[in-house]
């Protein structure tokens, strides 16, 4: 479910890039299959991001088809490289399927597996990272993932407002401190909390905690600096500023 209504999420793709045709044949397996995506408004993002970056490697925790990575490589220079990771063995070719139709085959690495494996034994550095696999493993890939960002690079995290099984209430609370009246938190007014330690002790999923958590260690981290947008079902970015 995107955070934006239906009126601004057509507003935003309107005014964004148009997909090309692999695009848009991948946008409508994704319609056709039910296949969770980030869509061509995050898609779009992403590929602002790398640009923006000048990124020449970018790593993925969760390719799936490889719908963002489509996106993440046409930002790349010829001698760039993109790894992406995913457990199914038919996604991941799948991705390559999509990837060579659009000319960005060579660009691509391709990993079976656990993405936390797979970036143990990949040297960095990465420009750009896109984590988009288990929630409650969002603080692992951010920590196996931080010495091979340098400064100026970017990490992103999908799904940091909502997905399927994430409880933005509850996320919220937590994010929060608990007190959402007119807008303020326990950690605007000063008061002791959980929230001084990142977050109320709000009781959730492991999917909502996993974001909870991940938000948590990314906005304490003072070599970073993280913004959340809502794009698609949330983004968090998190800029290398030392």
């Amino acid at each position: 479910m995107d955070v934006l209504d239906d009126d601004i999420a057509r507003f935003v793709r309107t005014v964004g890039p148009d997909p090309d045709e692999t695009l848009r044949e991948m946008d409508e397996f994704a319609d056709a299959e039910g296949f969770p995506h980030v869509g061509p408004d995050v898609g779009a993002f992403l590929r602002f991001v790398a640009r923006s970056v000048g990124a020449d490697r970018i790593f993925e925790f969760g390719s799936g088809y490889g719908y963002s990575a489509y996106w993440f490589a046409d930002a790349l220079p010829e001698d760039g490289e993109i790894v992406l990771t995913e457990v199914d063995e038919d996604e991941l070719e799948l991705a390559r399927t999509y990837l060579t139709e659009g000319g960005y085959d060579d660009l691509a690495r391709y990993e079976l597996g656990d993405a936390m494996e797979t970036i143990e034994r990949s040297d960095g550095p990465f420009d750009v990272v896109l984590v988009d696999h288990q929630k409650h493993r969002y603080v692992d890939a951010f920590e196996a993932v931080r010495p091979k960002v340098p400064v100026g690079g970017v990490i992103v995290a999908d799904n940091a407002i909502t997905a399927g099984p994430i409880e933005f209430e509850k996320l919220l609370d937590s994010v929060t401190g608990g007190s959402r009246e007119n807008g303020a938190s326990e950690r605007d007014e000063g008061t002791d909390s959980d929230a001084d330690h990142g977050h109320a002790d709000v009781e959730m999923n492991e999917h909502t905690r996993g974001i909870a958590d991940y938000l948590d260690r990314v906005t304490a981290d003072p070599a970073f600096e993280t913004i959340v947008l809502p794009l698609g079902e949330g983004i968090a970015i998190s800029y290398r500023v030392e």
